[in-house]
């Protein structure tokens, strides 16, 4: 997709992808962990970690978020994607910061880290490698059809 027909939040996305793709992790846009959820970036890393990268455009969008913390369960840190004059002081403490533009990122902030359950990263793991070669799939074989969201755990 050419940048200028992507979305603000998506411009946050796909910089913070480059970023986390030079240490080492994978990345996959718009995956569903379980059903009603939908996080902007799910890195899966070079040791097996699994990050969560919640993009806001604006302190409207981050406001009008009710969902986020329902994310925590399904990663081992948590992040914000902003811009630099995203009014920072909003977002929780124990949360992960990158700055963040349609090129690049950089961790500011590290999230603390809460360590997944065995069951629950086979899970994750599992539903991101079906989302990531279900897309694949689909650009390379246009009678593939529609991409189908994994069924929740």
């Amino acid at each position: 997709m050419l940048s200028s027909t992507l979305t603000p939040g998506q411009k946050l996305a796909q910089g913070t992808c480059r970023h986390l793709q030079t240490h080492g992790f994978a990345c996959v846009e718009e995956l569903v962990p379980t059903a009603g959820l939908r996080v902007d970036v799910m890195a899966l890393g070079p040791k097996g970690e699994i990050w969560v990268i919640e993009c806001k455009s604006s302190r409207a969008d981050y406001l009008t978020d009710q969902k986020w913390h329902k994310y925590l369960p399904w990663c081992d840190r948590f992040f914000w994607a902003v811009q630099t004059d995203f009014p920072t002081e909003l977002l929780p403490d124990g949360t992960g910061l990158l700055f963040a533009d349609e090129y690049d990122a950089e961790i500011i902030r590290m999230a603390n880290e809460s360590k997944l359950a065995g069951a629950r990263r086979k899970s994750v793991t599992q539903i991101f490698a079906r989302t990531a070669a279900q897309r694949l799939q689909a650009l390379r074989d246009t009678r593939f059809g529609q991409v189908f969201t994994p069924s929740p755990e």
